[in-house]
């Protein structure tokens, strides 16, 4: 099953590489936004989007991302998914 979490947008990392980091839960993780990216990527910014294996895949909106997220903690997985990412930003964070 692929599992896209809603992640808000925070910050355009690399423009020319459309990155940007996306705060999933409180989870910040960095993400091509090539699949949303329709203007200026400032325009991203306090955007919602389903993330998935570091990918912004679609844009949604903030009661969305909210219903999305309340059924997946429900359902256990958005946890699970959350602590993989956080142990890998950490396992990221002792290699730089």
């Amino acid at each position: 099953m692929c599992l896209g979490i809603p992640g808000q947008i925070v910050a355009i990392t690399d423009a020319d590489r459309l990155m940007a980091m996306a705060d999933v839960s409180g989870v910040r993780r960095e993400v091509n936004v090539a699949c949303i990216a329709d203007g200026p990527l400032d325009g991203l910014l306090g955007s919602w989007a389903l993330i998935h294996v570091g990918f912004a895949m679609s844009r949604i909106d903030e009661d969305e991302a909210a219903r999305t997220l309340e059924a997946l903690q429900g359902l256990g997985e958005a946890q699970e998914t959350l602590e993989a990412m956080a142990d890998g930003a950490r396992a990221l964070e002792g290699t730089q």
